[in-house]
């Protein structure tokens, strides 16, 4: 039986997660609720839970002003939270997973039920969620990127071009090293773009700041700052040509 905590200031999110885990989540425990960082420390403390669903705003703090006085490698989360899309950035760069508000019954439980696959959030993901929401400029960036024995975070400036491999996706950092992830380039395509990254071809992701030119033979190829040639897709030229005209 997976023993679990609800901690959020309103009472009827409270009430709507206690229904769709009585409901759809049989093998799932509510051992105590809290409405806010005083109270969540104490029912976590009194009660071990093996998960904890976490409302980020609370009337008196927030959910990580919790997991700064509570150790959280004993606990497996899962934060709740309203829309909000400057959060969500920096949950998604932080590999966090959360549910969003109004709160889906179907999504609620199947995060619960696959929470056994869950991993505990590392100090890593957590000092990055929290640079990454407390620093608004894109130049300070960081991503968190986990390989299958190493979790890394890293400056988003710092990557210089990423690489598909079948299921899995490269970064190459300006330091000559390689980081092997088990994610696909699309996800990090869509988390990428706005920080002046260019999908150039089905299988490559640069970096505009170390592009230096574009080479015209063998079909098109954006050289970068290192000498690496990255081939640039034809239905992506023009395309790309005004993303560099305009970076």
């Amino acid at each position: 039986m997976l023993r679990v905590i609800i901690i959020d200031d309103e009472k009827n999110a409270r009430d709507v997660i206690s229904a769709i885990i009585s409901k759809h989540c049989k093998q799932v425990e509510v051992v105590a609720i809290a409405d806010g960082v005083a109270s969540g420390i104490e029912m976590i403390n009194e009660f071990n839970p093996n998960l904890v669903l976490l409302d980020i705003h609370l009337q008196d703090g927030s959910g990580f002003d919790i997991l700064k006085k509570i150790k959280s490698d004993n606990f497996k989360i899962i934060f709740i939270t309203a829309y909000e899309e400057y959060a969500l950035k920096a949950f998604k760069f932080s590999a966090l997973d959360y549910i969003l508000k109004p709160i889906n019954s179907h999504e609620l439980a199947a995060a619960i039920n696959k929470v056994a696959g869950l991993q505990t959030i590392t100090d890593i993901q957590f000092n990055a969620f929290n640079h990454n929401y407390s620093n608004k400029d894109k130049e300070s960036k960081k991503i968190v990127l986990k390989t299958l024995d190493s979790i890394y975070a890293v400056n988003v400036k710092e990557i210089v071009r990423c690489e598909a491999d079948t299921y899995y996706t490269k970064f190459f950092l300006n330091d000559g090293q390689i980081i092997m992830v088990s994610s696909t380039l699309k996800e990090f395509d869509e988390m990428l773009s706005e920080f002046g990254f260019f999908r150039v071809h089905q299988s490559h992701l640069i970096n505009l700041d170390y592009f230096v030119r574009y080479k015209k033979a063998d079909g098109g190829s954006a050289v970068l700052k290192d000498g690496i040639e990255i081939p640039v897709a034809s239905r992506k030229k023009e395309l790309f040509l005004q993303a560099i005209e305009n970076f």
